[in-house]
């Protein structure tokens, strides 16, 4: 492994999976973080790319593919779960595909993310779907959105949504524990979803509304990542403060750090608030500014989206068209 302090002065370039470490509590209590600085660091950072014509349109093809496609509503169906793996297998209409060079089904998105009890109703129809790419199903699990459920129930949550299909868990954290300062605690219930997971990848949701700090969220994705956390994900999209640029910076920072003393990359994903195509290329810039091209990709960078992908098909139906669309010329499918 490259000396720590060479590795400092260039972005990773390869990526090398987290199988977490040992709990440092005196790295994890040493943590400071100044939100005025980070505000504007990200200001900064956003400004500086300007993107041609051209590019923005590949940006946001980047964007759809590393879109988590979501559905998670009280009244969800067979019937809507089964329309958003349509829509997830083949997101842009074929038509504007042409235009670009691109075949049918040479973009899809990251994932579908579904309750676990929907999870079994994913794989049936995307079996059925042809693509050229299996697309992974996410389920958000582990009291989602609260957490407040016994560990045990947690982990039985898992394991039956990875039984059922799932190939990546976005679990939860207790928030409590975060703001009492049971790291140790924490620690070890993580250990333990990273357990039930098996083969499937963790993404760890902070909920980063209700940690109460900025240091809290830099602690937190800190021992998360220690865990064996494969992602870290801002919300749940429940909080009131969901995914915003600041706390991305922050969170963006701690993955850095990590890596640079245990060359594991972990990846990100913002979840909640994400709504427009500008949103969805600013936090692609953010990613590529703090972090290099690596996560610019979807094994390292996923939006947690519902209503992201229909403003990013009326960007791409503009800039190849020069006219403007609305919503129902890109019905979900």
């Amino acid at each position: 492994m490259t000396d720590k302090r060479d590795r400092a002065n260039f972005f990773a370039d390869t990526f090398v999976p987290n199988h977490g470490t040992d709990l440092d509590l005196e790295w994890v209590n040493s943590t400071r973080c100044n939100y005025g600085a980070v505000q504007r660091n990200v200001e900064s950072i956003v400004s500086r790319r300007a993107l041609s014509k051209q590019h923005q349109v590949i940006w946001l093809l980047r964007a759809v593919s590393c879109i988590d496609l979501t559905t998670l509503s009280g009244d969800d169906t067979p019937t809507n779960v089964s329309r958003i793996c349509h829509k997830a297998k083949h997101p842009i209409q074929e038509k504007y595909l042409k235009q670009l060079g691109l075949d049918d089904g040479d973009i899809q998105t990251g994932a579908v993310c579904v309750y676990p009890a929907r999870v079994a109703e994913c794989a049936a129809v995307l079996s059925r779907i042809p693509g050229k790419a299996p697309l992974p199903i996410a389920a958000v699990a582990t009291g989602f959105p609260s957490g407040q459920y016994s560990l045990s129930t947690r982990l039985q949550e898992i394991e039956q949504a990875v039984k059922d299909g799932a190939l990546e868990i976005d679990v939860v954290i207790n928030r409590t524990l975060a703001l009492q300062n049971k790291w140790t605690e924490m620690y070890q219930e993580i250990r333990a979803m990273k357990k039930a997971c098996g083969e499937a990848h963790m993404k760890t949701i902070l909920a980063v509304g209700e940690l109460g700090s900025a240091s809290n969220i830099h602690k937190a994705s800190l021992v998360a990542m220690m865990a064996g956390s494969d992602f870290i994900k801002t919300s749940t999209g429940k909080e009131a403060v969901n995914a915003i640029l600041p706390i991305g910076l922050i969170m963006a920072r701690a993955i850095q750090e990590y890596w640079l003393r245990t060359g594991f990359t972990v990846g990100f994903k913002p979840a909640g608030g994400i709504r427009n195509a500008s949103q969805a290329t600013q936090w692609l810039t953010l990613m590529q500014e703090t972090l290099g091209p690596l996560w610019t990709h979807n094994n390292l960078f996923r939006i947690g989206a519902s209503a992201l992908l229909t403003d990013i098909e009326k960007e791409l139906h503009f800039n190849l068209t020069g006219t403007y669309a609305t919503d129902d010329m890109f019905p979900m499918a």
